[in-house]
């Protein structure tokens, strides 16, 4: 099993338990890894036998902006869902942080791992 990561994906989004959060967008930083059997992609050199990083940026990146979650615990499973189902991920491990949330700290975040490496 081979682990293919996103490091600094930056996304906007609404996130936040207050009533400015629920309007003003903010940027988000996600690290993402992804746990793929992805030996046929190293021996074949095809693009299609491999994950697409640019598809899962771009995936993340669209469904955060139409929507809105009150807590990063509940958007990291949204996010990890998405990966171990539209990408058919055994296994994914999702940071995410907001960024100079509180003062004087330059992140706040989450890391949870879901799935299974078989």
């Amino acid at each position: 099993m081979d682990i293919i990561f996103l490091r600094e994906l930056k996304v906007v989004t609404l996130i936040g338990i207050y009533e400015w959060e629920k309007r003003v967008p903010q940027t988000l930083q996600l690290d993402l890894e992804i746990a793929l059997p992805n030996s046929r992609a190293c021996q074949s050199d095809d693009i299609r036998d491999a994950l697409d990083y640019a598809q899962v940026a771009q995936h993340i990146q669209t469904v955060l902006s139409d929507g809105h979650f009150s807590l990063l615990e509940t958007l990291a499973e949204h996010i990890a869902q998405i990966i171990l189902k539209d990408f058919n991920a055994p296994w994914v491990r999702v940071s995410v942080a907001k960024l100079q949330a509180i003062r004087n700290c330059k992140q706040v975040g989450i890391s949870i791992e879901r799935g299974q490496v078989r």
